[in-house]
């Protein structure tokens, strides 16, 4: 079977990390479409199975957790009847926890926005941290059973409860709500009021929109497959856990939070594909 040379998959991870899309990755590379997507589908599911290993056993203090969202094959209002409810149809949530120490992005989940994606969301971080943390949400209302469910007492969570202005007419309406306040709810246990914040994980909102560009807003560049979502992102969260050097650590998330000892490079990121291929 051919395979493309390390330094030429290299070369497509570093287009796609960087936000360019799966066409414009193929044509710098020199590569088909088809290249590039079965490449991200290999990378993204050794990432996955590397991260789900991996980042555990954590000693967070304070996480912070959000929703971001995106859609898969066509906007929730243009899905065709036959696939209405149907999974990797329309709206897709991915929800995410970041550790505001350290950066890492501890856990995230592809799903949708209910109930039954929050406590699954929880449980999976709670399985992650092994110490008592502090705990951050926005005001939706499916995490305070979720966290309960998933945590008990063992946590300090609270929720910041933010209010918006109305929805904006005309060319305005693409612009963010302005946020008009905000309300601190304790929760469980005792949370730092100083430490109840949602700003990191907002802000890693926007480096998600601006490193896959497929969470670009206001293009046609979204997933049509739900699955090959799944693998943008989670090449996106090794890449940004493993091999991004944040500014305000001068290291890498994983090397702050203990669980790698260098920075990673894309080559490595290659090399858990290369494992798995060459097993088989």
């Amino acid at each position: 079977m051919n395979r493309l040379d390390t330094e030429k998959r290299t070369r497509i991870l570093a287009a796609l990390v960087e936000g360019n899309s799966i066409r414009a990755t193929g044509r710098m590379v020199g590569v088909s479409k088809n290249t590039v997507t079965k490449l991200l589908a290999g990378v993204g599911a050794a990432c996955q199975v590397y991260h789900d290993k991996a980042v555990c056993g954590l000693t967070c203090k304070r996480l912070q957790c959000d929703e971001i969202w995106a859609f898969c094959y066509s906007k929730q209002k243009n899905v065709p009847a036959g696939h209405e409810g149907e999974y990797g149809y329309g709206d897709v949530w991915t929800w995410t926890a970041i550790d505001s120490d350290t950066k890492l992005i501890a856990s995230y989940w592809i799903g949708v926005r209910t109930p039954t994606d929050a406590r699954e969301f929880m449980l999976d971080l709670a399985g992650r941290i092994i110490n008592l943390a502090q705990l951050t949400t926005d005001g939706l209302g499916a995490y305070p059973d979720a966290v309960y469910e998933a945590f008990g007492s063992h946590v300090d969570y609270a929720q910041l409860i933010k209010t918006y202005s109305a929805e904006r007419a005309g060319a305005a309406r693409y612009s963010p709500a302005k946020c008009t306040g905000a309300r601190k709810q304790h929760v469980i246990s005792c949370p730092e009021p100083q430490h109840i914040s949602t700003s990191h994980v907002e802000r890693q909102n926007l480096t998600m929109r601006m490193s896959m560009r497929r969470f670009t807003r206001l293009t046609n560049a979204f997933s049509k497959k739900v699955e090959n979502l799944e693998h943008a992102v989670a090449l996106h969260f090794m890449h940004y856990n493993f091999c991004r050097k944040h500014q305000t650590l001068g290291t890498t998330p994983a090397v702050a939070a203990g669980i790698a000892d260098r920075a990673w490079t894309l080559a490595d990121l290659i090399g858990l594909l290369e494992k798995i291929e060459d097993s088989n």
